[in-house]
C-alpha cells in the first residue's frame, strides 16, 4: 500500500513524496527494489538526501507490562544532491540489500504477524521530513522455510509469531531485535513441554537457530525454560534431511537436562516473561491459515493459526510518525 504524503516540515507547498515498492515479497539478506517519485510544490528546492528506513512494530519490556515501539533496523541513502524545480516530477529508482536478519511476515503467502515498513525520509535545506510509509512483506530463506516445514512434518503447530526488543546472549545477533516464531508440541510431546520458541539468525556464513523450550515440570523438577543453539546451512537440502535434522534438534532440547541448558532469561534488552501472565499470543489465534501451496505435505502451515492483518501499514505505526520512541539500528 502506497502513501502519499506532503512534507509538513518544509511547510505548505513542499514538495510530496510516493515511494513504490517492486511487487511480491523480499527475502533476508536479498535485494528490495523499488522508486521514489518526487513532485516538486510551490518554489525550486535543493534535495540533499533521499533515505529509506526499515522500520519494524517490536514489543518490549516496561516497567509493569510489555510495549509496542517502532525500531529502525537498517537506513539506506538512496539518492540526492539534486535541484527539484516548482511543480517537476523526479524519479529516483533504488536497489538496497536487506539485512541478513530481516524478520519473515510471510509464509506460503499467508501473514504471520510481525510488521515491517519502508519509510522515505527526504532532507531539503536542512529540513528532514518522513515523507511516506509503504508496507514490507518478507518471505522465508529457503532453509528457513524448510525447517519450518520440518516442524509441521514432526507434528508441531503453529501458535504465533512476533518482534522482541534485546539481544540473544551467546549468538552473532546484529539486529537491534529478534524474531521468536513460537509452535505448540504434538501430543506425544505435550506432557513434556508446553510450547517451543524458534528464531533465525541468517548471515552469509549460515544460519543460527536458536530455540527455547518451555518445559513442563517432571516428577523430580518444577518447569523451565532451556534454551540451545544450533548452526545449519543456508544450502538447499532435501526435505528429510531437514526433517531429521530438526528431530535431532528436539531430541537435544526435549530430552535435555536442566544442568545442560542455558539459564532463563536468556536475553539482553527485550526479556521474557513466560508465567507473568503479560505473554502475548497475537490476535485472531482461532483462524485456521489457509492457502498452502497445492501438493504441499501438510507442514508447519497445516496448523497455522492467522495473526490479524493490520489492514493499513500506517495504523501499525500511529504515533511514531514524528520519531518519537524510534529506536537507530
Amino acid at each position: 500500500m502506497v502513501f502519499k504524503k506532503l512534507l509538513g516540515a518544509l511547510g505548505v507547498g513542499g514538495p510530496s513524496v510516493d515511494t513504490v515498492l517492486r511487487p511480491g515479497p523480499a527475502l533476508p539478506g536479498g535485494p528490495l527494489s523499488g522508486e521514489v517519485r518526487l513532485r516538486g510544490g510551490g518554489s525550486d528546492v535543493t534535495v540533499e538526501r533521499i533515505s529509506l528506513l526499515l522500520v519494524a512494530r517490536v514489543e518490549m519490556e516496561g516497567h509493569d507490562e510489555e510495549q509496542e515501539g517502532t525500531v529502525v533496523l537498517e537506513r539506506f541513502t538512496v539518492g540526492g544532491g539534486f535541484r527539484l524545480t516548482e511543480g517537476a516530477e523526479h524519479a529516483v529508482p533504488f536497489t538496497v540489500t536487506l539485512p541478513w536478519e530481516t524478520p519473515v511476515t510471510e509464509l506460503h503467502g499467508q501473514p504471520l504477524g510481525p510488521v515491517l515498513g519502508i519509510r522515505t525520509e527526504l532532507e531539503v535545506a536542512g529540513a528532514r521530513d518522513k515523507g511516506d510509509l509503504d508496507a514490507l512483506a518478507v518471505a522465508p530463506l529457503p532453509a528457513q522455510e524448510a525447517i519450518l516445514e520440518a516442524f509441521g512434518q514432526l507434528g508441531y503447530g503453529f501458535k504465533s509469531a512476533d518482534l522482541e526488543l534485546g539481544h540473544i546472549r551467546g549468538t552473532g545477533q546484529q539486529l537491534p531485535c529478534y524474531q521468536e516464531i513460537e509452535i505448540v508440541p504434538p501430543a506425544g510431546q505435550a506432557h513434556a513441554v508446553n510450547e517451543i520458541e524458534v528464531t533465525f539468525l541468517a548471515s552469509p556464513a549460515g544460519l543460527e537457530v536458536v530455540i527455547e523450550a518451555d518445559k513442563r515440570a517432571g516428577l523430580h523438577s518444577e518447569s523451565h525454560d532451556t534454551v540451545h543453539r544450533f548452526t545449519t546451512s543456508l544450502h538447499t537440502v532435501p526435505q528429510p534431511d531437514r526433517n531429521a535434522e530438526v528431530d535431532a534438534w528436539l531430541q537435544q532440547v526435549i530430552g535435555a537436562h536442566t544442568a545442560h541448558a542455558a539459564p532463563y532469561p536468556y536475553a539482553q534488552g527485550g526479556g521474557h516473561h513466560h508465567d507473568d501472565g503479560h505473554r502475548r499470543s497475537g490476535p485472531g489465534t482461532g483462524a485456521v491459515v489457509a492457502g498452502v501451496a497445492a501438493g504441499v505435505a501438510v507442514g508447519v502451515v497445516g496448523g497455522m493459526v492467522a495473526a490479524e492483518v493490520i489492514d493499513e501499514i500506517g495504523d501499525a505505526f500511529e504515533g511514531d510518525e514524528d520519531g518519537e520512541g524510534d529506536e537507530e539500528g
